[in-house]
């Protein structure tokens, strides 16, 4: 028996304009007047910068001045590259390169709705049909699913920075939602078309963040295919796969052929991909257990019943496509060496989708208590970003101002009218939500996850207002390469480094420092990276058999470890 039994009132949907209106509230504040940050997003930034600035061998080897990223796929970087060259001019290239993750989340979230637009409607996800009619029609049931599973993406903590960000990750997580898209379109329709476009989804993930994660989710989908569709199996292997294969071989016969910088990345990409397999260990999947409760809250609880209320219904294709998505990436996260944010990122809008099913069958009171700790855990949060802010501005509280400009000295707080009017109006429209949720109690099952999502918007909506000047100070190159800047002739041509990549990005943009690419010698200066806390600095130092002499040392603000030192060369290393 299906678990699900409800009235057509329960499924009234959010218009169309009002989930656009979330998705542009939930993405512009952090893109709009942001410096790029490290460590990502300046990383980001500073390929994108290269490729639009430089010639073929920079867009085919994706590179931050000089220094080769092997392990970054070229696909998201060309497309924020794309927007420098075409809006550069108008908006400066930071804004410009942000048009392109604005475009990933749009394109990320619409996948997701409609994908559980498309497994909502189908006969098998249904509710029950009431003994005096009254059930909602497909097409609503549909919708509401979908609407759910939009909220629980967006009330993703996960999702919050790195849809913020100038990175593959942007692309990735929304390229995984089109593939879950196109797989669904693939065994609704059984058509050719379909299993192109999956496989064309697959080669543009390859080209963003490698094979591993496509080839993953191919053999979740010809699993679940052995199982329901034994033709598709054939149509996934003879069709999908090639066309996947395509898209990336093009791109490496490319960079064979044109050699950027006197070698082809494909080597050192493929490397990349193989570094991604090893052995399960257990530091891995404590970090993966660990993390992955707060990274995808408020989704994987929904997740977890949907799963455990449809279990009588096993092949149903709105509970095992999601499952096989999520299954494949699972694994590959386990099999990963290294425990970072970017295994756990592609496993969000299968998470989504698979909570949005949840909601029709939990009871009340479970509702209800994810309401009450979203509001109280994020109405607490709102309420300390505000008292922050006024510490700040004012001096009171006096011991959280002294530790605000503790983490920031030097940093000089001003009143920005607009970004107060903003933050006053996102606050007031908080407390109206949460006052229709409490006096109404509305039946919509979308309630469920409301609170969750428009506190997270608002919590950011405030950092990336009231905050954002002091976010900038803290987090941003711009003051300490501009100083270094000033110290260089306006003819130099050749700076060596060590400095990591978003530094690197960052001098270069903010300084406009011409770095050497990577094993370049004969530069007449240097720029040294070191956590040296001292001030013992000596005026020259000895490198690779060179002298050098100290022009200037600095560090940003904030940072009391890291510091930059910038010399020239005296004398030259004996020849041999």
């Amino acid at each position: 028996m299906k678990p699900v039994r409800l009235p057509a009132s329960a499924t009234k949907a959010l218009p169309r304009w009002g989930l656009f209106a979330l998705c542009l509230l939930y993405i512009l504040p952090g893109l709009v007047g942001r410096d790029p940050w490290k460590p990502d997003d300046a990383s980001g930034f500073g390929i994108m910068w290269t490729m639009a600035h430089g010639g073929l061998s920079d867009w085919l080897a994706p590179h931050i001045v000089g220094l080769p990223m092997p392990g970054e796929g070229p696909l998201a970087y060309w497309i924020g590259a794309l927007c420098i060259v075409l809006f550069g001019w108008l908006f400066g290239d930071p804004m410009a390169a942000r048009i392109a993750p604005i475009g990933f989340f749009l394109l990320g979230s619409a996948a997701v709705w409609y994908t559980t637009y498309l497994l909502g409607r189908r006969q098998e996800a249904q509710p029950l049909k009431l003994a005096f009619g009254g059930q909602p029609e497909p097409r609503d049931f549909g919708r509401m699913l979908a609407d759910g599973a939009l909220l629980i993406y967006l009330g993703s903590l996960g999702l919050l920075v790195h849809a913020h960000a100038t990175t593959a990750e942007a692309l990735q997580i929304s390229l995984i939602a089109c593939a879950l898209y196109s797989a669904t379109r693939l065994f609704e329709s059984r058509s050719i078309r379909s299993t192109i476009v999956f496989g064309l989804v697959l080669g543009l993930l390859a080209l963003t963040r490698g094979w591993v994660v496509p080839l993953a989710l191919l053999i979740g989908v010809m699993g679940l295919a052995s199982v329901r569709e034994r033709v598709l199996l054939v149509r996934l292997f003879l069709v999908s796969l090639p066309v996947a294969a395509a898209l990336p071989a093009l791109w490496l016969f490319a960079c064979n052929a044109v050699q950027p910088f006197g070698g082809s990345p494909g080597h050192a990409w493929m490397a990349w991909n193989y570094e991604q397999f090893g052995w399960p260990s257990l530091p891995t999947a404590q970090y993966f257990f660990k993390n992955a409760i707060w990274f995808a809250w408020p989704a994987w609880p929904f997740a977890i019943w949907a799963v455990y209320a449809w279990r009588r219904q096993r092949e149903t294709l709105h509970i095992t496509l999601p499952l096989s998505f999520f299954g494949a990436l699972f694994i590959i996260a386990l099999l990963n060496p290294s425990g970072e944010e970017a295994i756990l990122l592609p496993l969000l809008p299968m998470l989504a989708i698979l909570a949005a099913f949840g909601l029709p069958t939990m009871k009340r009171g479970a509702i209800n208590a994810v309401d009450w700790f979203s509001v109280m855990m994020l109405s607490t949060c709102a309420v300390l970003i505000w008292l922050g802010w006024i510490a700040k501005q004012t001096g009171w509280p006096a011991q959280i101002a002294k530790n605000a400009f503790k983490i920031a000295p030097g940093f000089k707080p001003e009143f920005g009218l607009l970004t107060f009017l903003f933050a006053v109006a996102a606050t007031a429209g908080w407390v109206w939500i949460v006052h229709w949720r409490i006096s109404r109690r509305p039946t919509v099952l979308w309630r469920a996850v409301v609170l969750s999502s428009g506190g997270i918007i608002l919590c950011w909506l405030l950092l990336m207002t009231l905050w954002l000047p002091w976010g900038n100070y803290i987090k941003s190159y711009a003051i300490v390469a501009r100083q270094a800047d000033k110290i260089l002739p306006e003819d130099n041509h050749c700076v060596a480094t060590n400095v990591g990549a978003a530094q690197r990005a960052s001098f270069a943009y903010f300084g406009k420092l011409q770095f050497a690419h990577e094993g370049e010698r004969g530069c007449a200066y240097y720029l040294l990276q070191d956590n040296h806390r001292g001030n013992d600095t000596e005026p020259t130092m000895t490198r690779n058999g060179s002298q050098w002499k100290l022009l200037w040392q600095g560090r940003r603000p904030a940072d009391r470890t890291e510091r930059f030192r910038l010399y020239e060369r005296v004398t030259r290393a004996p020849q041999k």
